[in-house]
């Protein structure tokens, strides 16, 4: 029997379209293994509504290597030096994975690299990052462009099935027991009502896209407002590579009417990690540096209109809505994403990086390029933002969008009213004793914004 050869899942925890199992597979024996490494990212490991999410999709790959006659190997440590040991417990000389571009991961393949004969393969966006050049020959800054260079090499090539058996190793080598990680919270859980929103894992995922593909051509409108299912919600799906953006736009593709909205929505994941390969820091430094400038309210003035941001008790109720929703499932609706982060940036004139921070300890699909990406957009601090100037209206935005019934869901103290008073309760004299009034008024919070963007501007 020859060596076996290490498969070290990261975020691509499917056996369809995973070019590393592929080739993998085709060695010989195989070792998947994942690596719980807390000390690679220091500051940016895993959240703790992402580990809710790697808990349950861990626990699904397994179930679905061992369909294939193999099995998941846990450990959790440095990645580099994990793995080394794990090749010479096994006699493993080669490691197959898909490329990362996170700076963390890219700094660990390669350390790996040094140590191991290291084979990366693509496979977790539609064209490897760093692939699309400008006429000068330099990386994609801005999105429209971006999105045109990649619309001509589109669509991606059809997705590879999974193996039909995967060759298990003479001898299994120990693995941690994955209730022994506490991914799961306990004291207390609040992740209790994620598992009514969310399935994770690899047939869950291809679920989510069948259903969505009757709804793909009302995408363009339906995403925006969120009192409708008109979102796909494969964002978390797609972060932990349960299933490749390639099978998703060529499923899509084919929908009924016209995808490509949504589709843009897929190339976005592919731009976000284009930012980061050229902005590594950017999740913590301003791509504008005149924003390094910007007097953004100290937090120990500002902490409890952040606490109440972060509780969804500001007294605007479609922030709440949204900041309520995202602590209950753990995914906010995007329409919804961009106020609250309007609102914090805005209207409170926090920094930033501290709803950043916020967003990736509760979302499950926390993303280090989207995530920065978007968040930098809102602020205006981005290398491709909006204005800080056009500052979101909540109040207008809410009716706008259609936010009732989203309100009523999330915000129970309003579930009375009717919707001529349940975007503005305060402004309409029907807000319930139990609900807070505003923090700030719109008008007061715009014009203290202006004045800061006018300062930092000189």
């Amino acid at each position: 029997m020859p060596p076996p050869t290490i498969l070290w899942f990261r975020r691509d925890l499917r056996l369809s379209d995973q070019a590393a199992l592929i080739a993998a597979a085709g060695e010989g024996p195989v070792i998947p293994v994942y690596v719980l490494d807390d000390e690679t990212p220091k500051h940016r490991k895993m959240g703790g509504a992402s580990r809710w999410w790697l808990n349950h999709s861990l626990a699904s790959l397994d179930a679905s290597l061992r369909a294939k006659g193999s099995r998941l190997i846990l450990r959790s440590g440095n990645s580099a030096q994990v793995l080394t040991e794990l090749a010479k417990e096994t006699g493993a000389v080669r490691v197959h994975a898909l490329h990362h571009y996170e700076p963390w991961w890219r700094n660990a393949e390669r350390a790996v690299a040094d140590a191991l004969d290291l084979c990366l393969h693509d496979g977790n966006y539609l064209l490897p990052p760093g692939t699309l050049r400008t006429g000068s020959g330099g990386l994609y800054k801005i999105y429209t462009p971006f999105w045109r260079a990649l619309s001509e090499h589109m669509p991606p090539a059809p997705p590879q099935p999974a193996p039909a058996h995967i060759a298990a190793p003479g001898k299994w080598p120990e693995s941690d027991d994955l209730s022994g990680w506490n991914l799961l919270p306990s004291k207390p859980d609040w992740a209790k009502g994620f598992s009514a929103d969310w399935t994770p894992g690899e047939a869950a995922a291809r679920e989510r896209v069948a259903d969505f593909l009757d709804e793909a051509a009302d995408y363009d409108h339906a995403r925006n407002l969120p009192s409708r299912e008109g979102t796909s919600r494969l964002s978390p799906h797609l972060h932990f590579g349960e299933i490749s953006p390639a099978y998703v736009w060529n499923r899509l593709a084919k929908a009924k009417g016209n995808a490509t909205v949504f589709l843009k929505e897929i190339a976005w994941r592919d731009y976000a990690q284009n930012i980061i390969c050229q902005f590594p820091a950017y999740g913590r430094e301003n791509g504008r540096a005149a924003f390094d400038t910007m007097a953004w309210r100290d937090l120990r003035e500002a902490r409890g209109d952040f606490a109440a941001w972060k509780e969804g008790r500001t007294g605007y109720p479609i922030v709440d809505a949204g900041m309520r929703q995202l602590w209950a499932t753990g995914w906010m609706h995007n329409r919804v994403r961009m106020i609250a982060a309007s609102f914090l940036i805005k209207h409170l004139l926090i920094d930033w990086r501290h709803g950043e921070q916020w967003f990736w300890d509760t979302l499950v699909d926390a993303d280090y390029g989207n995530n920065s990406v978007n968040w930098q957009w809102t602020a205006g601090s981005g290398v491709d933002a909006n204005m800080f100037v056009r500052i979101m209206a909540p109040l207008t935005q809410s009716p706008k969008f259609e936010a009732a019934d989203y309100i009523r869901e999330w915000v129970p103290e309003l579930a009375g009213l009717p919707d001529a008073a349940i975007h503005d309760p305060e402004t309409a004299g029907r807000r319930p004793d139990g609900y807070p009034a505003p923090i700030i008024g719109h008008r007061e919070a715009r014009e203290r914004a202006l004045l800061a963007h006018r300062k930092m501007k000189g």
